[in-house]
């Protein structure tokens, strides 16, 4: 859906969730920009049975003039209403009767949404969703004084001050917005009441320890979410504590936050695996969480927990490729299939020398810039470093730039002053050389491939894919997409 869709109203109503959080109330006034430059007259409010209370929300609400009102009685019946940060007929959102409804939203969708409807679930923020359509119409949310500060916070605390920021869109708008810290300050110093400190104290008591898999289940009372933030935070500072879930449960929804503090055992890898099927969860390598929808569960989520953590913990083999030779027996020998891929030389992007961050769907890659640095461009946006020998061995410059269209068009920053390219104008086409040979088999259990060039980042790989060496190089190993194999490679008969 397009933002541009809902010019054809005139009455129109925008409608959060009840008891709205920041992102609820970040979100609608973003909407309400767009709407109120267009020329459109919307009318912004919540429902329930309980007004806005806590003290950073209030904060909010005046010193970012959020156009908000209170309205546990509405009866009118508008021609159009666009509920924001919620999905229409979920329990956390008063029913409003409208001629028409539109829907946009963040989170896993659990009833049936209107055509007109805008849900991105991977996305860390329902104003990341509304921030990107906006600038889809050419717009600019900075021409507004308080909406940047708004939804940056909106973002702020819906993915516990940015620890679990996972999506690249969530990245991109963090790097854009014009951002009043004094008051995201205030609103973050105001965010702890003194019950929630106690509840805080409450639930690190009630702490349920594994000492086989070195992890921590902490079930909390209703709270901010950022207050699990806290608690795992704190929790993993204990000694024998290598992984700490903190949670709480809500009529509505279920909240999660996942702490790791080893490099084996990836934060937002675990949220994901935890919520799969029954919600939603990402973030960074060492803090994450996310949210589990309460009417997918068939049994109480602390079993829930407990199931999935000892499954995770037992399910992985660890192999770090620059210090161990694998057998190629069981292997089959490949070669690589005429495959046009793009290469990018880092040096013509930034000087040598510099710290670049490297922006992708599947998350950010770090590396420094020499002068026989080059990245990969995969078929589905996906990036991987490639010094200059193997490309040439592998590879063959066919001229012109590598032109595919992918969910997230990767981008490149320099990590120290924020400088941003985009990585496609700096591609080439290459064309794959069948003389590139692998061994190569299909995973039957999952792996973690701590490669030959990153030690501290691991590579997973899930049954299905396959473990894949170069030929001349042993120590290069590898995962390979398992959608992607046949594409890539064929077989070589004896």
């Amino acid at each position: 859906m397009r933002l541009s869709e809902l010019l054809q109203f005139e009455d129109i109503v925008i409608q959060c969730h009840d008891n709205p959080d920041a992102d609820a109330l970040a979100s609608g006034y973003a909407l309400y920009f767009y709407l109120t430059e267009k020329g459109r007259f919307p009318r912004f409010i919540y429902r329930g049975k309980n007004p806005v209370t806590k003290s950073n929300l209030l904060i909010m609400l005046d010193r970012l003039k959020i156009p908000v009102t209170y309205e546990p009685d509405f009866e009118e019946e508008p021609e159009l209403l666009v509920t924001v940060d919620c999905q229409y007929g979920q329990r956390n959102v008063t029913t409003t009767k409208a001629k028409n409804i539109a829907v946009i939203d963040h989170h896993q969708v659990t009833v049936e949404l209107p055509p007109m409807s805008e849900v991105r679930s991977g996305v860390g923020s329902c104003s990341t969703v509304i921030w990107n359509m906006i600038r889809s119409e050419g717009m600019n949310v900075n021409w507004n004084k308080f909406l940047p500060t708004a939804i940056y916070y909106g973002l702020f605390t819906d993915t516990n001050r940015l620890s679990e920021v996972a999506h690249p869109l969530d990245r991109d708008m963090l790097d854009e917005l014009d951002v009043n810290m004094s008051i995201i300050k205030e609103m973050s110093n105001s965010n702890i009441s003194l019950r929630e400190l106690m509840i805080t104290g409450r639930a690190i008591l009630e702490n349920k320890y594994f000492p086989g898999g070195h992890y921590l289940i902490i079930r909390s009372e209703p709270c901010d979410p950022n207050i699990l933030g806290v608690i795992s935070d704190f929790s993993l500072e204990a000694e024998g504590v290598d992984i700490c879930i903190a949670y709480y449960e809500s009529a509505y929804e279920i909240k999660f936050s996942v702490r790791s503090c080893i490099k084996e055992v990836h934060a937002n890898e675990l949220a994901e695996f935890l919520s799969k099927g029954i919600g939603g969860g990402g973030g960074h390598v060492y803090k994450a969480g996310g949210t589990i929808r309460p009417e997918l569960l068939g049994k109480p989520i602390s079993e829930i927990f407990e199931e999935r953590l000892e499954q995770y913990s037992n399910m992985f083999t660890i192999i770090h490729a620059k210090d161990v030779t694998l057998s190629t027996d069981d292997m089959k020998v490949y070669d690589k299939l005429p495959q046009i891929l793009g290469t990018v030389r880092l040096a013509d992007v930034f000087p040598i020398g510099t710290m670049v961050e490297i922006r992708t769907l599947e998350g950010d890659v770090n590396i420094k810039v020499t002068a026989d640095t080059y990245v990969m461009i995969g078929l589905e946006g996906e990036i991987y470093p490639i010094s200059e020998e193997k490309l040439r061995r592998s590879y063959s410059e066919i001229g012109g730039h590598y032109n595919r269209d992918f969910e997230y068009e990767p981008c490149i920053k320099d990590s120290i002053n924020g400088e941003k390219k985009g990585l496609m104008e700096y591609s080439r086409a290459v064309m794959s050389l069948s003389k590139s040979r692998i061994f190569a088999k299909p995973l039957d259990t999952y792996v973690k491939i701590f490669t030959e060039w990153d030690d501290e980042k691991y590579y997973l790989g899930r049954p299905g894919d396959y473990i894949a060496i170069r030929q001349d190089d042993a120590h290069d190993i590898y995962v390979i997409n398992g959608r992607l194999f046949d594409q890539l490679y064929s077989e070589v008969l004896s």
